[in-house]
C-alpha cells in the first residue's frame, strides 16, 4: 500500500505538469493525439504508465511484475511517433529524477526511449482468476484531463480474482465540495482572482484503501505540499444520509457510454430530486467515499464493456469507506475474467449504505423492461 500510494504521487505530479502545458493554447495541437477507439490520449498516458511500471519494478525487484493497463506501445513505436516519444521520455525523467521527495529511488541515469518502450511493454498482463497483478489506469477521465477538468490515476492490487488494494489520484478535486458543481477552468479563474493561503490543502489529494481494514484515507499532493509526509493524511467515510430526498448523485459526463435518461427516470422513481453531478473519472468514486455525494449509477449501452482499469481502485476505496458497490442486479463487481467486467447485470450502482442501494435496485428491476438500453 505505502508503495503504491507513492507511486501515484509521483505520476500525479506527471499529470499535473503536462495538464498545465495542455492548457496554453500554443501546445494544445502537439500534445494531444487520438487512439483508434477515438478517444484522446497525452503525452500523460503513456508517461504515468511508464512511471508506474519502472517504480514498481525498482521497488519490489521484480522485472516481471505483472500489470494490466490500458495503453500499448504501437502509437511511439511507429515511425509516425519519434517527436511524441521524445515528449514522453522528457516527461519522465522529469518526474522520475524527483522520486526520492516520494520515498522513491531515482534512476542511476536518464531513461532511454527504448527503457520507457520496454516500461509500457511491461503491462501486458491481462488478469484472470489466479496470482497477483496490479491494474492500472493512467490517467482515467482523458477527456476531462484535456479539458482542464476531473481525472484521476487509478491504481489496483487484485489478488486471485479480489480487489485487496486501490489507490485515487485526484490531482483537481476540490476540498470544497461545492465547487465539483463548477468546470474547472472556472475554479482555475477564481483561485487566481482569491488565491488560497499558502501551504493551504485546497485541491488535489490522493485517496487509498486496502481490503479488510475498515477504512480509507486521503492525503495532499506531494507536488503541491512538498513533500510526503503522512502525518497529512486524513480518514475519509461515505455520507450518513439515506433520504433521497437530500442526496446527491452522479454520473458520467458523456453520453456515449451511459443513459442520462434512464438515470434521470431512475432517480425521479426513487425519490431522488437534486440535479445529477455530472463528473468525470473515477472521482466520482472518490467523491462518494468522502461523503461528498451518495449515490453514482452508470448503465452501459448495449454492446459496452466495462474494463476492470476503470473501477477496481475505486471500488475498494468506496467498500472500505463504508460504501456499497454492486453491478445492478446486486450482485459483486468480478475482476477475475480477465480485462473486461464479464457478466455485469445491466450497470453499476454505488451507494453511501444499503438503504439508498436497496432503493436503486429495486427501481432498476421495475423500470428495465421499459428501458431502450
Amino acid at each position: 500500500m505505502e508503495v503504491a500510494v507513492r507511486v501515484v504521487q509521483a505520476a500525479c505530479t506527471l499529470c499535473q505538469r503536462v495538464q498545465d502545458a495542455l492548457l496554453l493554447p500554443a501546445s494544445a495541437s502537439g500534445s494531444v493525439h487520438s487512439k483508434l477507439d477515438r478517444s484522446p490520449v497525452t503525452v500523460a498516458d503513456w508517461g504515468v504508465q511508464a512511471i508506474v511500471s519502472w517504480l514498481l519494478s525498482d521497488c519490489f525487484q521484480d522485472e516481471n511484475i505483472s500489470i494490466v493497463a490500458e495503453e500499448d506501445d504501437e502509437t511511439l513505436s511507429s515511425s509516425d511517433g519519434a517527436a511524441l516519444l521524445e515528449s514522453v521520455v522528457a516527461a519522465v525523467n522529469g518526474c522520475l529524477i524527483e522520486a526520492p521527495k516520494y520515498g522513491l529511488r531515482s534512476p542511476e541515469k536518464e531513461l532511454k526511449a527504448h527503457d520507457i518502450l520496454q516500461a509500457i511493454r511491461r503491462c501486458s498482463s491481462i488478469g484472470g482468476p489466479k496470482g497477483r497483478f496490479w491494474v492500472l489506469d493512467p490517467v482515467d477521465g482523458t477527456l476531462g484531463f484535456v479539458r482542464g477538468d476531473q481525472y484521476a490515476v487509478a491504481l489496483a492490487l487484485i489478488e486471485d480474482g479480489e480487489v485487496v488494494l486501490g489507490v485515487l489520484g485526484c490531482p483537481n478535486y476540490p476540498m470544497k465540495k461545492e465547487w465539483l458543481n463548477y468546470h474547472q477552468r472556472y475554479y482555475r479563474l477564481m483561485s487566481k482572482v482569491s488565491p488560497p493561503t499558502p501551504g493551504s490543502w485546497h485541491r488535489g489529494c490522493v485517496m487509498y484503501a486496502h481490503r479488510g481494514c475498515g477504512q480509507a484515507w486521503m492525503q495532499p499532493l506531494v507536488h503541491d505540499f512538498g513533500k510526503l509526509d503522512w502525518r497529512n493524511s486524513r480518514e475519509v467515510r461515505v455520507s450518513t444520509v439515506s433520504d433521497p430526498l437530500s442526496a446527491t448523485f452522479c454520473e458520467p459526463v458523456e453520453k456515449a457510454n451511459t443513459s442520462h435518461t434512464f438515470t434521470a427516470g431512475l432517480a425521479h422513481s426513487v425519490g431522488l430530486r437534486k440535479q445529477p453531478l455530472r463528473v468525470y473519472s473515477m472521482v466520482k468514486y472518490a467523491a462518494i467515499a468522502r461523503g461528498d455525494v451518495e449515490i453514482f449509477m452508470k448503465f452501459a449501452r448495449a454492446g459496452y464493456k466495462e474494463k476492470i482499469w476503470d473501477h477496481a481502485a475505486g471500488v475498494v476505496i468506496i467498500q472500505e469507506a463504508g460504501g456499497v458497490i454492486t453491478d445492478a442486479g446486486g450482485r459483486p463487481l468480478d475482476f477475475s475474467r480477465g480485462v473486461f467486467l464479464e457478466g455485469l447485470d445491466r450497470g453499476i450502482i454505488a451507494c453511501s449504505g444499503p438503504l439508498l442501494h436497496h432503493r436503486i435496485v429495486g427501481a432498476v428491476d421495475a423500470s428495465w423492461n421499459s428501458s431502450t438500453l
